[in-house]
This record gives C-alpha cells, sequence and structure tokens, in this order.
C-alpha cells in the first residue's frame, strides 16, 4: 500500500478537513511549466492583462490562501502520457493537490501519488478499464474517479466503453473507490445525474461546472465544484478571444 502522500524528505502536509457540501476547489492547469486556461479551441497559456505569464507556485500560493485543495491537470500527462512527475512533487509541497495526471494504468497512479499528490484522478476517458482500476485500488486508497461526459454520453476508453453514467459509478464504487468527479464536456451539468450519484457517496461536478451554479451544486447534494481560474487570476487567454468558461477538455493522446 502506497502511502497518501510522500514528499521526498519535506515534511508532509497537515491533512486538509474534508470540506463541507458546496465547496468551490479551483482547478490549475499545467504544461511545460506554464498555466492553461480553457478556451474554445482547447486549452491555451494563460497571460496576465499585462501580457506576462504566470508564475505556478505564485499561483499555488494564491490559490492555498482561500482553498484548502487544489485540483490540478497536468497536461503533459492527460494528452501525452507523460507527466510532469518532477515539477507535480514540487507543487505538492506548497499544496494540497488532487492530481489528473492522465493516468492508463495502476503504476501510472502509483507515479503521480508518490509526487505527494493527495490523491490521483483516474478518468473514465483515460484509464484501460475496469481491471486497471482494482489493480490501482489494491496499490493505493488514494483514488478519485473522473466520470466524463459529452452529448452522446459517457467517454471511455477500453472496456469502460458502454456503460452509462449510472451503471459505471456503481461499478467503480463496489471496487471501493468513494469520490466520483462527474465533468460534462461542453454540455451543461445534469443536476439530476448529479444528485443520483451524489445519494451513493461524495461526489464533485468538474467540466462545465461555474460558481454562478453554486446554488444548484448544493441543492443536489454534491460535495463540490470544480472551477477553472482564469476569472479568478483576472488572466486572459494566449492568442485567443474566447470566453475563459469554455468547458473545452485538454485532446487526450488517442483521441482525433
Amino acid at each position: 500500500m502506497v502511502p497518501g502522500a510522500p514528499r521526498g524528505g519535506s515534511p508532509p502536509l497537515p491533512t486538509p478537513p474534508v470540506p463541507a457540501e458546496g465547496a468551490l476547489v479551483p482547478c490549475l492547469m499545467l504544461k511545460h511549466g506554464e498555466v492553461f486556461l480553457p478556451s474554445a479551441e482547447g486549452p491555451v497559456a494563460g497571460r496576465t492583462p499585462e501580457g506576462g505569464s504566470f508564475d505556478p507556485f505564485e499561483v499555488v500560493d494564491r490559490l492555498t490562501a482561500q482553498f484548502p485543495l487544489v485540483y490540478l491537470v497536468d497536461l503533459e500527462g492527460v494528452e501525452r502520457a507523460e507527466p510532469q512527475l518532477d515539477f507535480l512533487q514540487e507543487l505538492s509541497r506548497e499544496a494540497n493537490l488532487w492530481v489528473d495526471g492522465g493516468v492508463r494504468t495502476a503504476e501510472q497512479a502509483i507515479d503521480i501519488l508518490v509526487t505527494g499528490a493527495q490523491r490521483a484522478v483516474l478518468s473514465s476517458a483515460t484509464l484501460r478499464g475496469l481491471k486497471e482500476l482494482r489493480r490501482s485500488w489494491r496499490l493505493s486508497t488514494e483514488l478519485v474517479f473522473e466520470v466524463e461526459l459529452d452529448a452522446q454520453g459517457v467517454v471511455a476508453q477500453g472496456d469502460w466503453e458502454g456503460p452509462a453514467a449510472l451503471p459505471l459509478v456503481d461499478e467503480v464504487r463496489k471496487v471501493g473507490v468513494d469520490h466520483i468527479v462527474v465533468s460534462p464536456r461542453e454540455i451543461d451539468p445534469d443536476w439530476t445525474m448529479v444528485r443520483a450519484v451524489a445519494a451513493g457517496g461524495p461526489t464533485w461536478v468538474d467540466g462545465s461546472f461555474e460558481r454562478a451554479s453554486l446554488p444548484s451544486l448544493k441543492a443536489a447534494g454534491a460535495r463540490g465544484g470544480i472551477f477553472h481560474i482564469g476569472e479568478f487570476l483576472g488572466a486572459v487567454p494566449m492568442d485567443s478571444g474566447s470566453p475563459l468558461a469554455s468547458a473545452n477538455p485538454p485532446k487526450r493522446d488517442d483521441e482525433t
């Protein structure tokens, strides 16, 4: 069993209190050591109003001053299966992180946890099926499962393909993973479905969730909402005039 947060010789951060229902969690996207933001064309490098880039460590400092948990998406891992492990280790010394590093296998989940992440996020869009989920769970229980959704239903690879969202969540929770992230792509959250998922355990909403939807989140009984930080930072996406609230996801390495 891998402990939740080894930190390369540095003392571990205190375990944060479990967020109350309706908590907000900032989503930090990183690529090549830069802060990225969503746009209609997909993730693009974020820029300050003056045109400069953001220092990820300064951003993490700003986030942790207000939020006990940061949801970090490593675009190198998601898009190319090459997570920035050294960089993640440095950041995990500064913040309590849940990390989506594009995990495909159980071994990759452990790689994420060894950086010091509090939990590794496994996604229906990248994990190679129920067998890998079971293998991951045998190695560590510090896991979160993300169900990605689009207009056609669950976005899935491997033997995840076919199940609707609620049966898939049931299978995941039978393995033992309790925390579920519902992540709609380019569609609004289905709050009826969120309510059904939340009835079975801790549930979070990502993707197209916006902070203005907090009342709906609370009404559905979800634990928290994961929001993109462009507005919080006063940022603009580089070379894009698209709204920061666009929910276009990063491209996975097996997507065309």
